[in-house]
């Protein structure tokens, strides 16, 4: 015997309404909206990343500054589902040939012989409701400009 599920969503008329007004601005509400997200995580990701490089050392720091000047956002790129995305990260390649991934990856999750100093972390924790309260705000606000009552 096969089950088949098969759910249906009925979403109220103003809303219908509204989205299909708003169409041909889908694209732009998305970025806008990212990008208001992004406003808040990138700051708090470079205090945190300040904050791990050079700490709990046993001798000097051999910080370079390349990883600190590598953070970043991305433009907002849409997928083949016609998702939009957008990334607070590293750009790659150190001028040492190295990934500033693997070079994130050591000091958020340390190794053999050096201690874990957590920023990514805290990061996402600490900037989660805010950047999706501040989303939320900016749609709100474009939506409202873009729609007359």
């Amino acid at each position: 015997m096969i089950a088949v599920a098969k759910a249906e969503v009925k979403m109220p008329n103003q809303i219908i309404d509204e989205l299909t007004r708003l169409g041909g601005d889908l694209d732009h509400l998305a970025e806008e909206t990212l990008k208001a997200g992004a406003a808040v995580v990138a700051p708090k990701l470079a205090a945190n990343l300040a904050g791990a490089i050079g700490r709990g050392t046993k001798g000097p720091s051999k910080s370079t500054g390349a990883l600190a000047s590598a953070l970043g956002v991305t433009p907002v790129k849409t997928g083949r589902a016609g998702d939009h995305n957008l990334k607070v990260g590293f750009a790659e390649n150190r001028p040492d040939g190295r990934s500033n991934a693997l070079v994130a990856n050591v000091l958020e999750y340390g190794r053999s012989n050096q201690a874990a100093r957590p920023f990514l972390a805290p990061t996402r924790s600490q900037t989660r409701s805010a950047c999706i309260e501040a989303m939320k705000a900016r749609l709100t606000a474009l939506v409202d400009e873009e729609l007359p009552k």
